[in-house]
């Protein structure tokens, strides 16, 4: 199947233009209104990765650490005290986990470039996280799937992630110009999603995304 005629999130067949411009196009599925690059304009693993070396992550970091506390301040006012979770797509410097295991909770970490072991991948979380990390995603379906089933229940899916607003505000956005992002979501994607699988959503402000799981 062309890769370009379905979409990523929810396999949905009806796919239509989005906005383009002289880097590479982008969809938007009826459906889910996910807007995502087709995958012939995805870097190789190589350039992916050596785009991510460029980011300056530093966990010491103040300025870094406050943006992270927009998805860490209110998670840990919906978790249970020493509650275990999991920091995925967590980067060459957790600056996230070290935050939430200096609030008493136990994290552990994936990233497949910076933290490749997969056994983490096998257990079981009252919370995981995902700081800038589902808009680099090429299979944004299967990877979500899998985070869901590895949260316990009444587990959390805490996310950050800028928001698709309209085509007029994509034009002159300065998150569709990074070439590892490939897949962007709106409230209503979102909404979808929680609604396909029994979840509790909260969107806080313009990148958080809680997804509580009922069962």
């Amino acid at each position: 199947m062309n890769q370009e005629t379905h979409c990523p999130l929810c396999a949905g067949m009806r796919v239509s233009h989005y906005f383009s411009d002289s880097r590479r196009p982008f969809l938007q599925c009826n459906t889910c209104k996910l807007v995502f690059v087709p995958m012939e304009w995805h870097l190789d693993p190589d350039r992916e990765k050596a785009q991510y070396d460029l980011h300056q992550n530093d966990p010491n970091d103040s300025g870094y650490r406050l943006f992270l506390s927009r998805l860490v301040s209110p998670l840990l006012e919906r978790l249970s005290p020493g509650a275990r979770g999991l920091d995925f797509g967590c980067g060459p410097g957790p600056a996230l986990s070290r935050m939430l295991c200096d609030a008493g909770f136990e994290v552990a970490l994936f990233d497949k470039f910076y933290a490749a072991d997969e056994g983490p991948l096998t257990g079981k979380y009252e919370f995981i996280t995902a700081t800038e990390v589902v808009e680099h995603l090429r299979r944004p379906g299967w990877e979500l799937e899998r985070l869901w089933s590895l949260l316990s229940s009444r587990g959390w899916l805490g996310i950050m992630t800028k928001l698709v607003r309209d085509p007029v505000a994509f034009a002159s956005w300065h998150y569709k110009n990074d070439p590892t992002h490939i897949s962007f979501y709106s409230p209503d994607t979102w909404r979808w999603w929680a609604a396909e699988h029994g979840a509790s959503l909260e969107i806080i402000g313009a990148d958080v995304i809680l997804l509580q799981r009922a069962t």
